[in-house]
């Protein structure tokens, strides 16, 4: 695969742990478990593949009304990873931002969350994006209240506002917007996620559940974007 042929910027809702730990009658955090460790092992080979930035769907907003079990299980899982990310982002050079409103967050793990982000900051590896407690509504009436303060102190005049302002206020400005949109087990939705950032994005869906995704699975999904033929405002890319 040549390296211009890759997306630059790869995001990716992770669905179908449970569903995978059923299978296997297991409990769904058995599923959720490996689901982390696929994510490790995807951030690498993304990586290598040539992929610069790799968003990932972690926990969303709505991800709370969950059974209050699964939800505890998800907030231990997450603690651990934090600390295996911080490893994972020395050995690789990876840069670590975390998006979405962590304030709903335990403040060990807001803490946690803090110095993961500081630690990596000056990393020139892979920029990877995990969203946590994110929902793309939520992002987006975030930065509109923002504005609204902005407007209201006289800080911005809103005849003046145009996309590059509103981007500017949302979890993910100054990234890119993703190439190439990849959601597992066969759902075809997007499900609340990057819903200002996905406009031009291409989508992909596989019935592979997450914790099977693989580098070859990584691999089909960059092949089938390229024979995509992008087009932005009826202008071919490129």
């Amino acid at each position: 695969m040549r390296e211009e042929n890759v997306p630059r910027h790869v995001a990716i809702i992770l669905d179908g742990n449970g569903r995978w730990a059923k299978a296997r009658h297991k409990p769904r955090n058995y599923g959720h478990v490996q689901g982390a460790k696929t994510v490790e092992t995807i951030c690498e080979e993304a990586y290598k593949m040539g992929i610069q930035y790799l968003t990932v769907y972690a926990f969303s907003t709505e991800n709370w009304n969950r059974p209050k079990d699964e939800v505890e299980a998800l907030m231990k899982l997450l603690r651990d990873y934090m600390k295996t990310c911080l490893k994972t982002a020395e050995k690789n050079r990876m840069c670590v931002r975390v998006l979405g409103d962590k304030r709903r967050l335990d403040e060990d793990i807001r803490k946690r969350i803090q110095e993961l982000e500081e630690a990596t900051k000056d990393n020139d590896g892979l920029h990877f994006q995990i969203a946590i407690n994110y929902g793309g509504r939520d992002e987006i009436v975030r930065a509109v209240r923002k504005l609204a303060e902005e407007a209201a102190s006289g800080q911005i005049d809103p005849g003046q506002i145009s996309e590059e302002t509103v981007a500017d206020l949302l979890d993910t400005a100054g990234l890119p917007e993703p190439d190439l949109l990849i959601r597992t087990c066969n759902e075809q939705r997007i499900s609340n996620f990057l819903l200002w950032q996905l406009a031009y994005t291409e989508l992909y869906f596989t019935p592979v559940p997450w914790p099977d995704f693989t580098k070859e699975e990584l691999i089909k999904a960059v092949e089938a974007y390229n024979h995509r033929d992008r087009k932005y405002g009826g202008l071919k890319e490129g």
